[in-house]
């Protein structure tokens, strides 16, 4: 029996989508090493890194840079706000951010980035990762240069593993992951991306509303 006309051309569209980094904008061929994302806000390959993963690095960037750019100036008592008694503070979602990216370091990479200086500091980084009453009780009190020196130093490991893996480490599949289905690297990285883009939406609300 012969295929259909619509049967090929979705064939055909599959095949020459192969060559598109996913979730990218615009169409960026990923054969070799063209590097197409020459500002903040063009995604695609960059120096140092395979395609696809050079593609996820600026993902990464353009929203962690959106986000940082929104804390300049914020006082200890704007970071400490809470909307409500059962609210999560700015500064408190910053450690978490900071929190999320080490698992998934640890859990891609085998490795840690963060080491703090001081055991309260350790207690809080281990607070922000499920926040709640221990966030609140232990994220408190820290300038902005806390929480900015502890986003710079976890996320420069992320970007220097980075630079040491491959497309095919980046898509392979991680079948213990616990859902039904199984997930790639890839997916987990862009996790942390998606994950900080709800983050900015709650800080802008935030400091919207500080008293």
């Amino acid at each position: 029996m012969k295929e259909s006309k619509n049967t090929n051309s979705r064939r055909k569209f599959i095949k020459q989508s192969s060559l598109l980094p996913l979730g990218g904008l615009g169409i960026i061929h990923m054969k070799g090493n063209n590097n197409v994302a020459i500002n903040d806000q063009m995604i695609g390959p960059i120096n140092g890194y395979t395609p696809h993963i050079g593609t996820l690095v600026t993902m990464l960037n353009y929203m962690r840079k959106t986000i940082v750019s929104r804390l300049t100036n914020l006082s200890v008592k704007e970071l400490d706000f809470l909307l409500d008694d059962e609210a999560n503070s700015i500064g408190a979602i910053l450690l978490h951010m900071v929190a999320i990216d080490t698992y998934y370091q640890e859990n891609t990479f085998d490795g840690k980035s963060w080491s703090f200086e001081n055991e309260k500091d350790k207690k809080a980084l281990v607070a922000a990762m499920d926040l709640g009453d221990h966030g609140r009780e232990l994220i408190k009190g820290y300038p902005i240069e806390f929480y900015l020196d502890a986003l710079a130093d976890s996320r420069k490991f992320t970007l220097k593993e980075l630079k040491n893996r491959d497309d095919e480490w980046l898509l392979k599949e991680d079948r213990t992951w616990g859902r039904r289905n199984p997930v790639n690297n890839y997916w987990k990285w862009f996790h942390v991306c998606e994950h900080e883009s709800n983050h900015n939406g709650q800080i802008r609300i935030i400091r919207k509303r500080i008293t």
